[in-house]
Formats: C-alpha cells, sequence, structure tokens
C-alpha cells in the first residue's frame, strides 16, 4: 500500500555515502527530503543531485535535511558523484542511499511495476520533525524536478503548521495567506493583528504571519 498524507513516514537503517543512519534518529527535529532515483549515472538525475547540492543553504535555512536514494550499490554512488561534481560545478553535501536490495524502496512504494519492476521511480517525500509525510510527488523519468517548487511548499508547510492560514495558488514567501475557514470574522483581529482583507465572507486574507 502506497504512503498516504499524515502516515508516519517507515523508519530504516541504511548505508549511505555518509556513513550508516537509522533514518528517525537522523532526522532528528528536522524537516526531511527524501527522493529517489532510478539507478546510477542517469543523466537527468545527474543534474538535480547537483541543484539540490548547490541549494544546501536554502534547506538548511529552513531546518530540513536532505537524503536521496538510488538502488545502486555504495561503491556505485562515490563514483557518480563525482561524474555529478564534475558536470554540475558543484559538490555533493548530502548522503546518497545505497539500496540494492529495495528494501527501503519497498518501504515507500518506490517501486511501480506499470513503469518497471526493476527500478525505483522518481519519488519525492517531504517529512515533519513528527515524522509524518507531509508531501508526495511522482515525477516521470523524464522532466527534472522542480526544486524550488518543493522549497516553495516546505514554506508553505512550516507557515500553516503554526497558524491558522492557508497559502493561496502560486504563493511565495512574503506574499499575502488565507485565513481558514475555522477561524471566527470575530477572532482574526486577535490572531491576525496585521489587519485582512474579506474578499468573500470564505475568502479572507492577510500579511503573511511569520514575517
Amino acid at each position: 500500500m502506497s504512503l498516504r498524507l499524515g502516515d508516519i513516514a517507515p523508519d530504516f537503517k541504511a548505508d549511505t555515502t555518509e556513513g550508516a543512519i537509522q533514518f528517525h534518529q537522523w532526522l532528528g527535529n528536522s524537516w526531511g527530503v527524501l527522493f529517489s532515483h532510478p539507478a546510477d549515472f542517469t543523466p537527468v538525475c545527474t543534474t538535480e543531485l547537483g541543484a539540490v547540492a548547490k541549494l544546501r543553504a536554502e534547506f538548511d535555512k529552513r531546518n530540513v535535511k536532505v537524503v536521496a536514494l538510488s538502488a545502486d550499490p555504495l561503491e556505485s554512488h562515490e563514483k557518480w558523484i563525482g561524474d555529478i561534481n564534475e558536470t554540475q560545478k558543484t559538490e555533493v553535501n548530502f548522503p546518497l542511499i545505497a539500496d540494492p536490495e529495495f528494501k527501503v524502496a519497498n518501504l515507500y512504494d518506490m517501486i511501480h511495476p506499470q513503469v518497471s519492476d526493476k527500478f525505483t521511480v522518481r519519488s519525492v517525500f517531504v517529512i515533519g520533525p513528527d515524522k509524518k509525510v507531509k508531501l508526495t510527488i511522482t515525477y516521470p523519468a523524464s522532466t527534472g524536478r522542480n526544486f524550488d517548487e518543493i522549497l516553495r511548499v516546505i514554506d508553505s508547510l512550516q507557515l500553516t503548521a503554526g497558524y491558522s492560514v492557508a497559502t493561496p495558488a502560486n504563493w511565495k514567501h512574503g506574499e499575502d495567506v488565507i485565513i481558514t475557514a475555522a477561524v471566527k470574522d470575530e477572532d482574526i483581529p486577535g490572531k491576525f493583528p496585521k489587519g485582512h482583507t474579506r474578499v468573500k465572507p470564505y475568502l479572507r486574507t492577510t500579511p503573511q504571519p511569520n514575517i
């Protein structure tokens, strides 16, 4: 059965390019991004790992730990990292899980028989400090992941976890947000002292409250 939003992300022990990890313990009180690749030395994934390495400071700023997975062995990962560093002009600065027996891939339902029964699909899981799955996305092999979008979603998840708000379409950090329906009109001034705009009875906006 595939993981659903709100499920506890399965814990696991695995070898990585930065040593063995126990996943939940490794996450600690951080948010996490776990993303998978069909195999080492694949062209789209090479660019993705390079892109994530360049965004390390942005993930750190949000208290997010990033870990990648490919179902190839550790020795292959080490050689692939050399190629990534060379071609993407960066240094891979996060662990890559070696999963040659598909143990983690099966825990996270990364094997889709309709696509292939031999390779992990290109999935993304965002996991909260409570170890619950907050986001899942699966991309086709031909489309590189947009990690700016993943950062945008993390901004939304972290904001909405602490305030009674939701983020509108195409929202970016710093823009107005929507007050949730659970907040009564009379309670808005106390909860949102920056003011609000009543567009419709069901659509009330306010400046982002955590900045």
